[in-house]
């Protein structure tokens, strides 16, 4: 049975990750200690300390979830065992370095620079993003094209599962059509706290420095398939795992094609790796003869090397 692992991206973040990680494994507290070194402030003191609103900010969130994730893959190390991998949005970032495609080093450095990007395209542009509950993906693609004047942006931008969409764009805009979705029959629409119109062309200044640095770092084949947002399809060649992570910032998030292609090609066992059970829930929502876990604390941690150990014993 094919198994991946699933990366999770903004919104997973909570005030304490990490914590539990460093307190029990000396090489967790190393590789965080090694983080913020290269970050130039002290990301761990965010992550353990908070406060909430500060660790919710792009610049802050995004290399925040990466570290945690590293953290993971490094502690985990060969009592993983996948076939491929995915992230959704910043997850994609680990989901490179799990499959060997990205060092930590150069992986952190353009999560760095990709939240200070988008952090500042919001607040140049003001946009934001609209959660949108019980509409076919086709009816939430269509009222985008329908509600939008002409110069105006409203796009769907992350496809997370059968019935959620994610819309992203101008912020009045976006927030004069919620009824207007409700009235076409979503049961729910939320806004998303961000600080910007990710995932559609108010990010294009965003993608065009990110895409210039991007171009300047070490790219690998990736040892596993990489199933990248803006395709929904396997990758391994270096230079299409570039091209596909430099277009992500202004293309949609294909996570429910993405999860069902991977079904497809035989993936039956899922694990999230990273903050909270966002991902999961997707999942479940998604796909049903499947298996689906979670390493999140060191309990987790400790749990999953315990099993691995017991196993190959």
């Amino acid at each position: 049975m094919a198994a991946a692992l699933l990366f999770a991206g903004q919104g997973s973040q909570y005030v304490g990750m990490t914590r539990d990680l460093a307190d029990a494994f000396p090489k967790a507290g190393q590789i965080i200690e090694r983080a913020d070194e290269l970050l130039g402030f002290a990301l761990s003191e965010i992550c353990f300390n908070g406060p909430a609103d500060t660790l919710k900010e792009t610049r802050y969130t995004q290399p925040a979830l990466f570290v945690h994730e590293a953290c993971i893959l490094q502690l985990l190390g060969d009592s993983l065992r996948y076939e491929a991998v995915a992230g959704h949005s910043l997850g994609e970032y680990a989901a490179l370095y799990a499959a060997g495609v990205l060092d930590f080093e150069s992986a952190l450095r353009l999560v760095q620079l990709r939240a200070s990007l988008m952090f500042k395209a919001g607040e140049k542009q003001p946009g934001t993003m609209l959660a949108v509950i019980g509409l076919e993906d086709s009816q939430v693609v269509a009222l985008c094209e329908e509600l939008k004047a002409p110069g105006q942006v409203m796009v769907a931008a992350n496809f997370n599962a059968p019935g959620q969409v994610v819309v992203s764009g101008d912020a009045d805009l976006l927030r004069s059509s919620i009824d207007k979705f409700k009235q076409a029959g979503a049961r729910r629409v939320l806004e998303v706290k961000v600080s910007g119109a990710f995932h559609s062309p108010l990010m294009e200044d965003a993608r065009t420095t990110l895409a210039a640095t991007i171009a300047d770092v070490e790219f690998r084949d990736a040892g596993v398939d990489v199933y990248c947002n803006a395709l929904a399809r396997p990758l391994r060649a270096a230079p299409e795992l570039r091209e596909a992570l430099i277009r992500q910032l202004v293309s949609p998030v294909l996570w429910t094609q993405s999860m069902r292609a991977m079904h497809d090609a035989g993936v039956r066992s899922f694990t999230e790796i990273g903050p909270g059970k966002i991902l999961q829930g997707m999942l479940k929502r998604t796909l049903r003869d499947v298996s689906i876990d979670g390493v999140d604390t060191a309990e987790q941690v400790q749990e999953r090397l315990a099993a691995s150990s017991t196993s190959s014993s």
